[in-house]
């Protein structure tokens, strides 16, 4: 059932929003790409699938969750299956996301787990598409009926109620954003990175909000409208992930301040005035962070470095590379070309051979 062919990771033994490594500080309920257990960068084998069916226990045990977690995981055989569902969908569409910037969205080894003890704008995007993610997964398994304790989405409160007639299978967000609530955990209300990291789960979890649109069908007489069969469905994951990337373009940098009516500490602008960077209050729906990134440019504790990277010559050799320069590779290729369908029923193409040009970064 998983759509992905890259497994993500497994959750953190903190909590659940990720797939990198946990921060030694108190923080945020881990999930999807923020957790801490080593990722297995293959396609999910049958053995995996069977067990997601068979023996959702399993998965939940090794999905490394926490006690509240794990219970919630094993309550339903529909959790295990979506949990690991989710990790797969927010891998990829990161790494979708990246594919053209320094920071690729690697999630393997050492780089995911030193990125994570970070507060990097790099993490906030990770946090925010695996609550994202989860989200997505656990409102499409409710509709899709591999759920045990929720079904299709209830009928919203809209205009002219009485004028429509719900039907079809809407997605249940009602029962997902309380799930995944539950699951990440209550707003931590010391530590700023805790802080920090719960609010971009927010935002990723407000994304998907707001891409609930309404989908109808008329019923009558000759194509009259006399009665309409409407439900709700979710934005593709991919128009939620390309939210977030912009969202990532736009994050803020905060520092913290005590609130003194409630005593509790507050995300707000930096307390001095960074060159180039906003002094605007962060809204609730804006991605934050609290250090500066690396350039990625080089091997480091974060990421491979672009060295051998493939770039796009007129696209972006100059900023993946760093200025380093490319290499220039000329292959022959052969494509399948000027296809024609044939009845009945199959696609028949010519096989067209050609010379490219392959660009990589230099050393």
């Amino acid at each position: 059932m998983l759509d992905g062919h890259v497994l993500l990771g497994w959750l953190s033994s903190c909590a659940l929003l990720g797939l990198l490594a946990c921060a030694p500080r108190p923080s945020a309920a881990y999930f999807g790409l923020t957790g801490n257990e080593p990722l297995t960068i293959l396609p999910l084998t049958s053995e995996m699938e069977e067990a997601a069916v068979k023996a959702h226990y399993k998965v939940c045990d090794r999905l490394k969750l926490e006690k509240k977690q794990r219970r919630m995981c094993r309550r339903d055989p529909g959790v295990a299956e979506t949990l690991v569902e989710a990790i797969s969908m927010s891998a990829l569409e990161c790494q979708y996301q990246f594919r053209f910037e320094r920071w690729n969205c690697t999630l393997e080894g050492r780089y995911r787990a030193s990125l994570l003890k970070r507060g990097f704008k790099e993490t906030a995007f990770l946090y925010a598409i695996s609550s994202a993610g989860l989200t997505h997964a656990m409102a499409k398994a409710c509709s899709a009926g591999r759920m045990e304790r929720c079904t299709c989405d209830e009928a919203p409160d809209l205009e002219n109620r009485e004028a429509w007639q719900w039907g079809g299978c809407g997605d249940n967000l009602k029962y997902s954003n309380k799930f995944v609530k539950e699951f990440l955990g209550r707003k931590p209300n010391k530590d700023l990175r805790a802080r920090v990291d719960f609010h971009n789960n927010l935002v990723g979890m407000k994304v998907i909000k707001a891409g609930v649109e309404t989908t109808c069908k008329c019923h009558g007489v000759s194509g009259s409208c006399t009665v309409r069969t409407c439900w709700r469905q979710l934005s593709p994951f991919h128009e939620i992930g390309k939210q977030l990337k912009q969202k990532y373009e736009t994050s803020l940098k905060v520092g913290s301040t005590t609130n003194e009516a409630t005593g509790e500490g507050d995300i707000s602008p930096p307390k001095k005035s960074i060159p180039g960077h906003s002094d605007q209050i962060p809204r609730t729906t804006d991605l934050v962070y609290i250090d500066d990134s690396p350039s990625f440019c080089m091997m480091s504790r974060y990421s491979p470095g672009t060295s051998g990277r493939k770039c796009y010559k007129d696209k972006n050799c100059d900023s993946i590379c760093c200025g380093r320069g490319h290499n220039t590779q000329s292959r022959v290729v052969t494509r399948p070309c000027q296809c024609q369908v044939r009845w009945c029923c199959y696609v028949e193409c010519k096989q067209c051979t050609q010379r490219e040009e392959v660009y990589t970064c230099k050393d």
